[in-house]
Formats: C-alpha cells, sequence, structure tokens
C-alpha cells in the first residue's frame, strides 16, 4: 500500500518562508510524477507546482511563480515544496499528490494518490 505523507507547514509571518516535504512509500513510487494542491478555507482545491518522475520538468500556478520551488530526491522518495516570500493568500491547507499518467498534469483527476495535508498559516 503506497502512503503520502506531508509535513513541515506551520505559521508564519508574510515574508517569510517554509519548506513542506512529502514522504512516500513504496519502492516502484519513484516514476510517478508528483505535485502539490492547495485549498483555503472556502475555496476548492487548487493546482500549485507539478514534477516529473526525473525531475527535469517542472510547471507552476502563476500566482507562485518566483517565489516558490519543487524539488525531488527519488532516493528518499521525498518531494518538497521550498515556498519563498509567502503572503497571506498562500495560506490553506498543502496536500502532495502522485500521478502514473504522463504529461504535466495540473488537474485533481490526474492524480492517483494523495496525502493527508499540512497547514499553512501566513499572517500579515
Amino acid at each position: 500500500q503506497v502512503q503520502l505523507v506531508e509535513s513541515g507547514g506551520g505559521l508564519v509571518q508574510a515574508g517569510g518562508s517554509l519548506r513542506l516535504s512529502c514522504a512516500a512509500s513504496g519502492r516502484t513510487f519513484t516514476r510517478y510524477g508528483k505535485g502539490w494542491f492547495r485549498q483555503a478555507p472556502g475555496a476548492e482545491r487548487e493546482f500549485v507546482a507539478f514534477i516529473s518522475w526525473t525531475g527535469v520538468t517542472t510547471s507552476y500556478v502563476d500566482s507562485v511563480k518566483g517565489r516558490f520551488t519543487i524539488s525531488r530526491d527519488n532516493a528518499k522518495n521525498t518531494v518538497y515544496l521550498q515556498m519563498n516570500s509567502l503572503k497571506p493568500e498562500d495560506t490553506a491547507v498543502y496536500y502532495c499528490a502522485a500521478a502514473s499518467s504522463f504529461g504535466i498534469l495540473r488537474h485533481r483527476a490526474e492524480y492517483d494518490y494523495w496525502g493527508q495535508g499540512t497547514q499553512v498559516t501566513v499572517s500579515s
């Protein structure tokens, strides 16, 4: 059984930084593309970032470009989201997800497995 577990969330002031981690179980999970999504209070879950299983291809939602960086360490079965210059609008529960489909994946339906989420709160 494959599992994804997020960590690294917390409370920071605007302009600060956080690094989220997502640890995955299962040796074959290395060959999955992975993404980060977020869900703010009263809003729908939205795409944030994607990285291919090789780590070569990445994609971001426009609102985080230049501030967030997704990366992965396949030896550790872990994907990261480095978040800099955080804004109050970034406040949300952040979820990591894994997909077996090929391509650049930006939609919830394209992902097969999900973590439980980690809270990120940015104060002003």
